[in-house]
């Protein structure tokens, strides 16, 4: 809404559509996970007690039990892919629109500004994206690598998100693009 119509913002973009929003991103995410710990806690438990992750996730306490968790694995990627498929598809949408509205933008330079304010946004949901989907697959494919794999890539998930958070939306600021370009030339100069 910002970049496509900007001067209907703030009729667009009320705190009621804000406190809306708010409420069914909480209702629809509360609504759709509250069943896996029911789930999880109608299984009987036997055996190994030692959750084969870093953390403690229901589809992984659900594993330690004897009985089928076959409705449980398929619960859990149907709600995985309805909540990160239906804001995958919502963002897929909005960059369209973005992109669509900027290459009608007839200014020097507003395109390139549009597109650099998005592009941060865009390089952290590819690697929230990417990483999830790897650890996705190498969960099915879990027979046939290491088992410290998935725990890793699940760590990473985690983390290199929310590392690089500071750094995409940091490096957009002048001064410190100025910084790392003296970084670099001080580097230049010092191999010579």
């Amino acid at each position: 809404v910002a970049i496509c119509h900007p001067l209907r913002y703030p009729s667009i973009i009320t705190d009621h559509f804000v406190a809306k929003a708010a409420i069914f991103i909480l209702a629809r995410n509360a609504l759709l996970t509250m069943f896996i710990p029911i789930l999880s806690a109608r299984l009987h438990y036997c055996g190994k007690n030692i959750i084969e992750n870093c953390m403690c996730a229901n589809l992984s306490v659900s594993k330690l039990s004897c009985d089928n968790i076959g409705f449980n694995r398929i619960y859990h990627l149907v709600v995985a892919w309805t909540l990160l498929g239906s804001d995958l598809i919502l963002i897929i949408f909005s960059y369209t629109f973005i992109l669509r509205a900027v290459l009608r933008l007839k200014t020097k330079g507003a395109a390139a500004k549009a597109l650099s304010t998005c592009g941060s946004h865009f390089i952290l949901i590819l690697f929230f994206s990417t990483i999830l989907l790897v650890f996705v697959f190498t969960h099915i494919a879990k027979k046939k690598i290491s088992p410290d794999i998935p725990v890793l890539l699940n760590v990473l998930h985690h983390v290199i998100p929310a590392a690089l958070n500071p750094i995409v939306y940091g490096v957009r600021t002048q001064e410190i693009k100025e910084g790392i370009r003296k970084l670099l030339r001080r580097a230049r100069e010092n191999r010579k």
